[in-house]
């Protein structure tokens, strides 16, 4: 009440900013992004979803139209723009996306000479949260990762507070799995102290598969309570969804898939409460 009477901005709470990465693709790591986004702004939070993959799969998947001569997170990145300039609404309540262009596929060399390389995202996020009024304030910010470990994705984990690692449930998981292990690790010890694992989500798993019961079993005994409960299965209707520009919850709401990703934001959600109460 007292900023109320003496005028001064209310300030926002830092939201959570989660990089869905993994360096593997065709995972359902951008799927993840946006359903989980929608999914988290369904039960009220304010979501930011920021695309950092030329491919610009995020953006297209919220039915964000990509134009030539748009800006977008290559512009903030290489400081033409702030992350608000870029913003735009996705049409669903309380989600915002901050889309890519093609620009970004030439990013990594042309921040190969600008100062504080590898935190240009964060300090971009930072100077996105000391603009906004506690009321427009997000509460989380997913990070949708290209599928390598190149600068883009540096700058990524080096602005989270944790990574999101979908990984489908295939024979190769594991191995590709503990490379990206290594890399938070490095990235923890050199750039970015606070990052951890906020969880690994299993995409794609078929109960029919006997495969798909193995790699689950055999993540879990590797990684126990850093596997979510929840598992994304192989759904039709999850793969129909972005030729719609729709998340699959906006697409289909009551199919077996949009409920597994409401699940995982309830999952996500609860983490998250533990570890302030901690």
């Amino acid at each position: 009440m007292s900023d109320l009477v003496s005028g001064t901005p209310s300030v926002a709470a830092p939201p959570r900013i989660l990089a869905v990465a993994n360096q593997k693709g065709g995972v359902g790591k951008t799927t993840t992004a946006i359903n989980l986004g929608t999914a988290l702004a369904a039960v009220g939070e304010r979501v930011l979803i920021i695309d950092l993959d030329p491919q610009g799969n995020a953006s297209t998947g919220l039915g964000v139209q990509r134009r030539p001569g748009q800006r977008s997170s290559y512009h903030v990145l290489i400081g033409e723009a702030t992350l608000r300039q870029v913003i735009v609404d996705s049409g669903i309540p309380r989600l915002h996306c901050a889309p890519s262009t093609m620009d970004l596929l030439g990013a990594e060399l042309e921040l190969a000479d600008f100062e504080r390389k590898t935190y240009r995202l964060a300090d971009a996020i930072a100077a996105l949260c000391r603009e906004t009024q506690a009321e427009a304030a997000y509460t989380y910010v997913l990070v949708d990762c290209p599928p390598s470990l190149n600068l883009l994705t540096i700058n990524a984990l080096s602005a989270a507070d944790a990574i999101l690692v979908p990984l489908q449930c295939e024979f190769f998981a594991l191995e590709g799995l503990s490379q990206l292990i290594k890399t938070v690790e490095r990235v923890k010890t050199s750039l970015n102290p606070r990052l951890t694992i906020q969880g690994v989500v299993l995409t794609m798993f078929d109960r029919r598969n006997k495969l798909s019961e193995q790699v689950a079993e055999d993540v879990r005994s590797v990684l126990g309570d850093k596997v979510y409960q929840t598992v994304i299965p192989r759904n039709v209707r999850i793969s129909e969804a972005p030729s719609y520009g729709k998340p699959v919850l906006l697409y289909d709401n009551g199919c077996v898939g949009s409920q597994a990703y409401i699940r995982l934001a309830s999952e996500i959600i609860r983490r998250e409460r533990e570890l302030r109460a901690a």
